[in-house]
């Protein structure tokens, strides 16, 4: 195989790769805000808003990424009557993605902690919110951190379905080299092994990071 062809493609690659990774920093962030939000519904007593999150898990984990990507960027806007550029509809369709599987981890790491330390807050004259914010949530964000940082890793690899709405990310970028250069093995060799070696970058973070909060 002539690798002369990396010097063009390269480039392209590294140019979509920084589109990746804020879509999927933005995405996750405010994903991470939904799901949140949620999740805490999801255990609370609030039966409108438990029942309005679990609508919305539903029809997000029931449906299709890709599905998502192009209701958002073809129905929605004429919807609303207004105009949404792919890289937007790309941010908010990694939000809402990733905010319907965020809300489980955090469902499941808010119910993990032990009843007793909650009412241990309230026995100190805590209130609700004392009591969430100073003795549920730390040990609650320590046993979520592992899931949300495979989930952050999801949402890059998910990055590339939204290729299909034009957003140029690396896959996309790869498509087009393919595309005008007729060189279809080279070029999509090329784009796993890329995503091979930047996901495997962020797989040997999260262990560190996950190794240091043991």
């Amino acid at each position: 195989m002539d690798l002369r062809f990396l010097e063009v493609l390269l480039p392209m690659m590294l140019s979509g790769l920084r589109l990746t990774l804020v879509i999927s920093l933005a995405g996750i962030a405010l994903g991470t805000v939904i799901g949140s939000l949620c999740g805490y519904l999801l255990q609370s007593g609030l039966k409108v808003g438990k029942a309005a999150a679990e609508i919305y898990i539903w029809i997000i984990r029931a449906t299709p990424l890709m599905v998502q990507a192009l209701y958002g960027y073809y129905v929605i806007p004429r919807l609303l009557g207004v105009e949404l550029d792919s890289t937007t509809v790309g941010i908010l369709v990694i939000a809402l993605n990733s905010g319907a599987f965020i809300s489980e981890i955090v469902r499941g790491a808010l119910t993990s902690v032990e009843a007793g330390q909650k009412e241990a807050g309230k026995s100190l004259g805590l209130t609700r919110a004392q009591t969430m914010l100073h003795i549920v949530i730390p040990p609650a964000f320590r046993i979520a951190l592992p899931a949300l940082f495979n989930q952050f890793i999801i949402s890059v690899k998910d990055t590339a379905l939204l290729s299909v709405i034009a957003v140029n990310e690396v896959t996309h970028q790869a498509q087009a080299y393919a595309a005008l250069s007729f060189q279809a093995i080279p070029t999509y060799t090329a784009l796993a092994v890329f995503y091979l070696v930047i996901l495997s970058v962020l797989i040997v973070i999260q262990k560190g990071v996950e190794k240091k909060m043991r």
